[in-house]
């Protein structure tokens, strides 16, 4: 078994029920909390089923996170994510991915980590400008079923070399830097000394 990078974590929940997701967090706890369970809870958002944008999505990763430390049931985990895809309109009128994951603790610390940016075909992006979530879009163009709860379309436009699960489990590492390195995020205390 692999030393303990983060051995106060015992018990991790993650705001999703999406199995792609799940497989993300568990991948990346095994590394850093080997002995830590991982749990999983259906929560609200808090944004739209697609969100738009880097700061809806971050939001709604950030919401999920929350949420899931509010129950209950979970009211003895260490710490929680939130991970949430979206898309972003650039301004030549393309649309290209986004991810976010969040990790909090009940004290308030938290972390954040983006990634998975890829531009997405013209008539996936139509779809989704006319209202279809992106996971839906996929489906219809690559005609699969539930695409974005296994390889996503970063699987399906990368040939299968990365899938969403791999593509997410940087974004959740960045997530647990606050975490890993905390030293280098403690607010520095100005010198009290006048010149």
């Amino acid at each position: 078994m692999p030393q303990s990078l983060l051995p106060w974590v015992r018990k991790v929940v993650v705001g999703s029920t999406n199995p792609v997701k799940i497989a993300a967090v568990r991948a990346v706890i095994a590394r850093v909390a080997p002995n830590a369970a991982v749990y999983a809870v259906a929560v609200a958002s808090g944004v739209p089923d697609q969100p738009w944008g880097d700061d809806e999505t971050q939001r709604g990763a950030d919401e999920r996170a929350r949420q899931a430390l509010m129950l209950e049931e979970f009211s003895d985990a260490d710490l929680a994510f939130g991970v949430e895809g979206g898309v972003v309109l650039q301004s030549d009128g393309s649309m290209r991915t986004c991810a976010w994951a969040v990790a909090r603790t009940r004290d308030g610390r938290h972390g954040t980590g983006g990634s998975l940016s890829m531009q997405l075909p013209s008539e996936v992006a139509d779809l989704v400008k006319g209202g279809t979530e992106l996971g839906h879009a996929m489906d219809a163009v690559a005609k699969l079923v539930d695409t974005k709860r296994r390889t996503g379309a970063v699987g399906i436009l990368t040939a299968g070399l990365i899938d969403r699960q791999r593509a997410y489990e940087p974004l959740i590492t960045y997530a647990l830097a606050p975490f890993l390195a905390p030293s280098y995020f403690r607010r520095a205390v100005p010198n009290a000394q006048t010149e």
